[in-house]
């Protein structure tokens, strides 16, 4: 068993935020995703600020194939500096551990 990770990313489009999703699965780097929005972005770019309407994807996946997912959404995204960020899961049920793993092998 590995570490768990949650990792976020965002898109301007449900078209996109969903491509993005099902590639990554598809390609065992993430167990599953969530598309979750839309949701209202506040935020500083290229020293403006700016306000606007993003998709967010949630995907589940194990610290041994962070890097890979990671490379994966920059170079799929259309964006030329996204965030790519993870949050560490500190608990889950051991069916639902066990399955991330599994799911997630390379």
């Amino acid at each position: 068993m590995s570490g768990y990770l949650q990792v976020y990313t965002a898109t301007a489009t449900r078209d996109e935020t969903v491509q993005l999703a099902g590639s990554a699965v598809g390609a065992g780097l993430a167990a599953s995703a969530q598309v979750v929005g839309p949701v209202v972005s506040v935020f500083w770019h290229e020293g403006q600020y700016g306000e606007g309407e993003e998709r967010k994807v949630l995907l589940k996946t194990t610290e041994r194939r962070y890097a890979e997912l990671e490379a994966h959404l920059l170079e799929q995204h259309s964006w030329a500096n996204p965030e790519v960020s993870a949050v560490l899961i500190t608990a889950g049920s051991a069916a639902y551990l066990d399955w991330l793993d599994r799911t997630t092998k390379g």
